[in-house]
């Protein structure tokens, strides 16, 4: 495994160098903690729910019926949304304005819920997100996976990310950067990858000050996307 400015020095020359590799990371900086926990629980659960209708269907069409999105689930109240009727539900099943899957409407009023349990364990959902520390981000996608609804995998991290909290997400090609450096054999199927990968992001942010989502990002523009989705582990020697 290699030092992390070793593999930013390598996405520097492929993305025109550092300045233009930074502009780009730019582009999704994270949150501090402080501005996370000011985020308001409706709005917490509204990128929740963008991300699980995101999965299946093009982000396109659900941005251009988000309006139809807000009105339908009442702007994403968290009480509103946890206390759902099934009048409500059958209203929202008939809405022309809003994609019709029943059990990702169902999926709001169960994650509501999980939100304002989140706000009577720790005074909000934000400032549950804000505190969870990033070293042990899979410690965070588990309680997901556990309490939430539909927000396992690649949903989980692109909410986080949504919300400003460093994330990792394993696209193809940060896992074929994982491959690469040694730290993974194959794409990730169980904690013991995860906590693998953790172990590997930790040592690099030590190094780096960089942030979960900046080295995801790295990773990933340090290797060339092939048709297999991820590279051969490095020869030694």
């Amino acid at each position: 495994m290699r030092p992390f400015a070793d593999i930013f020095e390598l996405a520097a020359r492929r993305k025109g160098g550092a300045a233009a590799l930074n502009q780009a990371l730019a582009t999704t900086a994270s949150r501090t903690p402080a501005e996370m926990a000011q985020i308001p629980d409706d709005r917490i659960l509204a990128e929740m729910t963008r991300r699980i209708f995101y999965a299946g269907f093009s982000s396109k069409v659900i941005d251009d019926k988000w309006p139809a999105f807000e009105k339908g689930f009442q702007g994403f109240e968290p009480h509103a949304c946890a206390f759902m009727t099934d009048e409500h539900f059958d209203v929202l099943m008939q809405d022309r304005g809003i994609v019709r899957n029943g059990a990702k409407i169902r999926s709001v009023q169960l994650n509501a819920k999980f939100l304002l349990d989140l706000k009577v364990e720790h005074g909000s959902a934000a400032r549950f997100f804000a505190d969870w520390p990033d070293s042990d981000y899979v410690g965070l996608l588990d309680v997901l996976k556990k309490r939430a609804s539909h927000l396992g995998g690649d949903a989980a991290g692109r909410f986080l990310r949504g919300i400003g909290k460093p994330a990792f997400i394993a696209t193809p090609d940060m896992v074929a950067a994982l491959i690469s450096e040694g730290v993974l054999a194959k794409p990730p199927s169980g904690k013991k990858d995860l906590a693998a990968v953790q172990a590997a992001f930790n040592r690099w942010s030590g190094e780096s000050g960089r942030d979960l989502t900046a080295i995801s990002r790295v990773l990933a523009m340090s290797v060339d996307s092939d048709s297999h989705g991820y590279r051969e582990p490095r020869k030694k020697g």
